[in-house]
Order: C-alpha cells, then sequence, then structure tokens
C-alpha cells in the first residue's frame, strides 16, 4: 500500500498536473474523476491503467482512431429511474439511448481490433453488449427527441384528430380575419398570440362590434385582442385533445420507463465505462503533449531515468518558446542516495521535484517524460521536504517544522522509501544544524533508503563521498559568465560559487575580501578546489566530447580506407591471375603459330600431330606438378605444427612436475608441528578449517562449526594455535 501525504503532492505540484489532465476530459463525470486520481495500491492494477494509457496514445499515429466516447451526465436521471413508478422525461431518453449506443460502438471496436488494444479490450469486455435498450427507446422517441405519433394506437388516432381541428381553427380564423379587416376594425399588425392562441388585434373602438372572446390588450389599451366566436369552439376542443395527448405520453413515459428500469445498474456501468475512458483519453492526449512514454517496471530496486523532463516546467516553456533542460538520474542498491550542490538558481530542486513527480505521475498510471529505455521500481512511500515550510497556523518556525518533518521521516523511512529533501539542514546554526543533518542521513541510508537532498553543507558533501552506497553530484555552472546550464552531472560535488556569484552582482570586491576574511580559510580552499574541480571537469567535458567526435570520425573513414583497400586488393590479384592467363595464352599461341608455319612449309602431318601432342602434355605436367608440390607443401606444414604442439605440452608437463617437487621440498623442509586439541587445522588437500575437539592415537576429531570429521592426523596442516 502506498503511502503519499497531501503535503507531498503540495510540494510536487501534482494538483497542477491532474488538473491539466482534466481540462482533456470531454465528461464532467471524467473531469471530476481526473482531480480525485490517486496512487495505485496494487501494481497489477496499476499496469492495466499504464497500458491501457500508453495504447490509447498509439491510436494517436495508427490508421485505428478510437471512436468519441462523449456522453451527456445521466446520474440525477439514474436516480430518479430508480425510484419507483418515477417516469423520465423524453429528453432523457434520448440521452440514454445515445448512452447504449456509444458504448456498443466501443465495444465492437475494441474487439475487432483487440490486437491493437488488448488492454482497453479486456476493459470493454466486462461490459455487457446489448441493443434492446436502443430499440426500445427508438420505438418511442425520434432522433429529435420527439415522442413519435405511432408510439401507440391511441396517440396516433389523437394527433390525427388535432391535426384536423388545427385546419379549422386556422380556416375559421382566416375567414374571421377577412371579414373584418375588410371593415376596418383590425389594426396594422392584423392578429397576434395570446396564451398560445391566435388572437385579432381589433381596433379598441371597434371591440364591441367583434364578435368573440377578449383575451388580453395592449400596454397602451389601443388594441384589443379577441379570439373570433367562430374559431372559439374549434380551439377549446383542439384543448381537449391536447390533453389526451398529454395524457397518453405520460402513459407512454411511464410504460418505457417501466421497460428501461431493470437496466439501471447496467446504464451506471455504461457511464462509468464511459467516464474511465475519458479520463485514459485525457492521460493519453497530455503524454502526447509532453512527448511522455511508459518505462520499463522491474522488480529490482532501481530508478533509472533518462533525459527526463518536469512535465509542468516543459509545458511553460513550450508556450514561452522556451529550452527545457532534460536531467538523466540513477539511484540504485550501489548508489542510493545522491547529494545534489552548487549554486542556487543552478537547478538543483527542479532536479529534485522531476525525479519526485515523475515516479509519483507513475504509480498513479500516467505516462512520463523520459527517454523509452528508462526504467523504475515502484515505492512504498515518497516523503518530500521542498520549499519554505514556515508554518503560521501552527506558530513554527522553519527549522522547527523541518525537525518536526524530518521525525516523521524517521517513523516512516524504510528500504522501499523515497525521500527528497530540498537545503537539508538549513534554518539553523550551520554547524549544529548541519551536524544534525549528517545523523538524520547516516539513519537514512543505514534503513536503505532511496533519495535525494540539495545542501550547500560541506560536511554533508564529505559524508556523500565517505559512504559507500551513496554519491555526490552537481548542477554544471559557466565558470566564464558565472550562469547555470542546467545539467546534472553524478560522481562530484559542486562549489556554491558564493563569492564570484556577488562579484558577478555588482558586490565591491573591497568587501567580499573582507567577508572571506571572517570566515575559516579551509573552507575557502576547500570551496575553491570544488570551483577548480568542476572548471576542470567542465573543460575536460568539452575535451573528452571533442575527441569523441575526432575518435568517430577516423574510425569512419579508418574503415572507409580498409574497404577501398580490401576493393584494390581484390581487383589486383584479379588482374594479375587475368595477365598470367593471357600470358600463357600468348605462349601457347606463338608456339602454335611456329608448328603451323613449319606444316605450311614442309605439309608432314606426323610432324603438325607430334608437336601438337607435345606442348599438350607439357602444359598438363606443369598441372601436375603444381597439384603434387601442393601436397607435400602442406604434408610438411601439418608435420612441423604436430611437432611444434608435442614440444610445447611436454615443456608444460616439465614446469608442473618441478613445481609439484619444490611443494614437496618446502612441505618437506617445514618444520613438524605437534598438534594439540584446540588447534585450527585444515586438511592438506582441502581448503574449510575447522578446531581438533579431541585426538585418539593417530587420529583426531575436528569441528568445522556444522559438522565434526574423524581425520589421520599425518594428513592435517596446522593453521593457527588455541
Amino acid at each position: 500500500m502506498i503511502s503519499i501525504t497531501t503535503k507531498t503532492l503540495q510540494d510536487l505540484e501534482f494538483n497542477t498536473v491532474l488538473q491539466t489532465i482534466s481540462d482533456k476530459c470531454n465528461t464532467e463525470i471524467g473531469k471530476q474523476k481526473a482531480l480525485e486520481i490517486v496512487p495505485f495500491s496494487n501494481k497489477e492494477i496499476l499496469m492495466n491503467a499504464l497500458l491501457q494509457t500508453s495504447e490509447y496514445l498509439s491510436s494517436f499515429s495508427n490508421n485505428n482512431a478510437i471512436p468519441n466516447h462523449g456522453f451527456d451526465n445521466l446520474t440525477h436521471d439514474l436516480k430518479f429511474l430508480a425510484i419507483e413508478d418515477s417516469f423520465l422525461e423524453v429528453g432523457s431518453f434520448r440521452k440514454i439511448a445515445t448512452l447504449s449506443e456509444t458504448v456498443n460502438v466501443l465495444l465492437v471496436f475494441f474487439k475487432k481490433f483487440h490486437d491493437y488494444y488488448p488492454k482497453l479490450n479486456d476493459k470493454a469486455s466486462q461490459v455487457e453488449y446489448t441493443k434492446y435498450i436502443i430499440q426500445k427507446i427508438d420505438e418511442i422517441v425520434d432522433k429529435y427527441g420527439e415522442i413519435k405519433d405511432n408510439a401507440s394506437p391511441d396517440l396516433i388516432n389523437i394527433r390525427r384528430d388535432m391535426s384536423l381541428v388545427r385546419g379549422k381553427v386556422n380556416q375559421s380564423f382566416g375567414q374571421a380575419m377577412s371579414q373584418y379587416n375588410s371593415l376596418g376594425y383590425l389594426d396594422e399588425i392584423k392578429e397576434s398570440f395570446v396564451e398560445n392562441r391566435r388572437v385579432l388585434a381589433v381596433l379598441a373602438m371597434y371591440r364591441r362590434k367583434v364578435k368573440g372572446s377578449i383575451l388580453g390588450s395592449s400596454k397602451t389599451g389601443s388594441i384589443a385582442y379577441i379570439e373570433p366566436e367562430a374559431t372559439l369552439r374549434y380551439s377549446r376542443e383542439l384543448s381537449n385533445l391536447e390533453y389526451e395527448e398529454r395524457e397518453e405520453i405520460t402513459r407512454i413515459l411511464k410504460k418505457l420507463s417501466n421497460d428501461i428500469r431493470p437496466f439501471l445498474e447496467l446504464l451506471k456501468q455504461y457511464q462509468e465505462f464511459l467516464s474511465d475512458i475519458d479520463v485514459v483519453a485525457a492521460k493519453a492526449k497530455y503524454a502526447n503533449k509532453i512527448k511522455a512514454v511508459l518505462p520499463t517496471i522491474t522488480e529490482e530496486k532501481e530508478l533509472y531515468f533518462r533525459d527526463a523532463f518536469h512535465p509542468i516546467l516543459y509545458l511553460n516553456n513550450l508556450e514561452k518558446k522556451e529550452k527545457t533542460f532534460p536531467q538523466t538520474i540513477e539511484l540504485k542498491n550501489d548508489n542510493r542516495i545522491i547529494v545534489i550542490s552548487g549554486p542556487n538558481a543552478g537547478g538543483k530542486t527542479i532536479s529534485l521535484k522531476t525525479v519526485g513527480l515523475l515516479q509519483l505521475m507513475l504509480q498513479c498510471g500516467i505516462l512520463i517524460p523520459v527517454h523509452e529505455r528508462s526504467k523504475t521500481f515502484l515505492f512504498d512511500r515518497i516523503l518530500t521536504d521542498i520549499g519554505d515550510n514556515q508554518s503560521i497556523e501552527n506558530h513554527l518556525s522553519t527549522y522547527s517544522y523541518r525537525l518536526k518533518n524530518m521525525n516523521y521521516f524517521l517513523k516512516k523511512c524504510n528500504a522501499k522509501t523515497l525521500f527528497l529533501i530540498d537545503e537539508f539542514g538549513t534554518g539553523s546554526d550551520p554547524e549544529l544544524g548541519g551536524a544534525l543533518a549528517e545523523i538524520f542521513l547516516e539513519e537514512f541510508y543505514h534503513r536503505e533508503a532511496f533519495g535525494i537532498i540539495t545542501t550547500h553543507y560541506s560536511n554533508l558533501k564529505i559524508l556523500a563521498n565517505e559512504l559507500p552506497f551513496a554519491s555526490n553530484a552537481n548542477m554544471l555552472f559557466d565558470e566564464k559568465s558565472l550562469e547555470p546550464m542546467y545539467k546534472l552531472i553524478l560522481g562530484q560535488a559542486g562549489s556554491s560559487f558564493t563569492f564570484e556569484v556577488a562579484q558577478k552582482n555588482g558586490i565591491p570586491y573591497g568587501l567580499i575580501n573582507r567577508a572571506k576574511k571572517k570566515i575559516e580559510g579551509g573552507k575557502v580552499r576547500f570551496d575553491k578546489t570544488i570551483a577548480t574541480l568542476q572548471k576542470e571537469r567542465s573543460k575536460l567535458e568539452k575535451t573528452s566530447l571533442n575527441l569523441k567526435e575526432e575518435e568517430t570520425k577516423a574510425r569512419e573513414e579508418s574503415k572507409k580506407m580498409e574497404s577501398i583497400n580490401s576493393k584494390i586488393q581484390d581487383k589486383l590479384e584479379r588482374y594479375q591471375e587475368l595477365y598470367d592467363a593471357n600470358q600463357r595464352l600468348i605462349y601457347m599461341g606463338q608456339k602454335i603459330d611456329d608448328i603451323s608455319e613449319k606444316y605450311f612449309n614442309n605439309k608432314d602431318k606426323k610432324v603438325l600431330i607430334g608437336e601438337f601432342l607435345k606442348i599438350v602434355e607439357i602444359e598438363n605436367s606443369k598441372r601436375k606438378k603444381a597439384t603434387f608440390k601442393e601436397r607435400v607443401e602442406k604434408e610438411i606444414i601439418k608435420k612441423k605444427v604436430i611437432e611444434e604442439v608435442s614440444i610445447k605440452v611436454e615443456e608444460i608437463r616439465e614446469v608442473k612436475k618441478e613445481k609439484k617437487i619444490k611443494a614437496q621440498k618446502t612441505e618437506d623442509a617445514k618444520p613438524k608441528v605437534i598438534l594439540k586439541v584446540g588447534d585450527r587445522v585444515r586438511m592438506f588437500d582441502g581448503k574449510a578449517i575447522g578446531t581438533i575437539d579431541k585426538i585418539e592415537k593417530n587420529k583426531a576429531v575436528v569441528n568445522y562449526g556444522v559438522f565434526t570429521s574423524k581425520v589421520s592426523i599425518e594428513a592435517l596442516e596446522y593453521v593457527q594455535s588455541k
């Protein structure tokens, strides 16, 4: 069970991350859930959450985009539906149908592309797929959220009658308006609506001449609004039909509510599922924005964040179009604690917060902006002491508050704790506070906790150098411009550059010299030595980079030259072979030319054939001789190698024999020790050392701790007396 205090969340500004994720959610429930994200206590559930986010993130770059998951909040409607004999309004049913349709689309999608989204499909497979809800609602409600005319036989008849009566109302009203308008009784506007009923705009002086019901008048009283007598009868009939329609709609909605009520828990599950997907999508959008990945989660106690960015700083700098400097930090069993030192405003606190925030985000199921080869394990606790800790409410000073916090650390700190402390030991007398801080650090070290602290105290830097599994680190500082370089370097403490920074900020040189005289010379020399080492480190790094570049270039050139050389050598060999073959052919051609000339002169075929056979035999004899020669050479080489190996083996045997004789002589030359009870001994041909418990005649009982053995005294070698 991971333990994270509210203070740690505040120190690491975790709520800022959650607010950013919440803003990327599409639904109100999703937004609220995002703000309530906490670390997972179960590793399996955490890995599922991380892999779901990672899968959703991959959908942004592949061709299988995940469908829409948005929905209207139905929490209030579902609570109302849970009440027996209650019924929902038509708008609520349209929202329920949309919710069910959205879930169905997602379930089918994840099932189809389960190879791409295995974890999301596992989550979706726990939700029931059904079309019953959508079918029931679609029978009653149209896509605009209105009750369909054919929702029931009675409703279709009522609405047909209403349509006929409305026609009669309009017809009778039109006739009355034409009649009274021709008589000049109507105002210029002629008609209006009062209480959703169509009325004539009659001039006040003629109101008694128009038959009908007066429903109102204008503000000035110059116009009377009258519903004509002929229309009034049809309006009453229409009102009765509208009442019947409302009653029938209520009956239909009650029946539909009863049909949907058994699916109440499923609808809650649907809403829960879609809001969870909304949070996963928001985390994926956030990960895409900060270029986050899922690092390896190991069982071994090791934290390695390569090229890690502080996500809040990264987004702020992105808006300002400024560069953010990544850090690489590693904590493992043989380097559990890092003490970061160096000047203020150099990035120490940001490095500290980066590790804490990224680890916290990861354990909350949020991907983090690190290199993909990064790895970490899961801590049980993350303890922080960062920033100004003065407590006005409890009337505590900074130092009192920090001591109270350290006390809490001492109670909770164990081998699965990550602690992060900024400006460790400050708030009190430097020597006394530093001494106490040193003791705290030793205690955390002995408990095998992992941690990073920042400090200016020399004694803590020295302690980190002395402890085998702790190390120093510093933030690089440009010694010429006295500007921070925002780069963490492991393995060396950093100088505070106190006087150098003071001089840069215009403090008179005379005052700085007086300040130097006020403090111990050793302290200044120590700080100056560290500063010098940092400068040298910086120069060496630059030189090292240049050398690496030169070495890489030289290696590449060497490879090119080797390749060219081998190609040239290959060509030369081929040309030589070709040349030799051509020379041979030319020689043979000359011979044949000579023979043909002789034949031309004497026409003697026997001589011609004889000369030709002679040439062929000479060539064949060359081939045979060459093959025989090669065989002889191979045999000679083989015999030579065998002889050399035999001589070498014999030499090795002789050396071993001499060593054995020499060892025997040395052993014989040793004075014989008379063994007695209590002496520590070992066998001549063994390594285990035991103690003689008892001697009986020429045998001794030797106790090896776990067992005893009876051995001849002659076979024992004296090691140490009692």
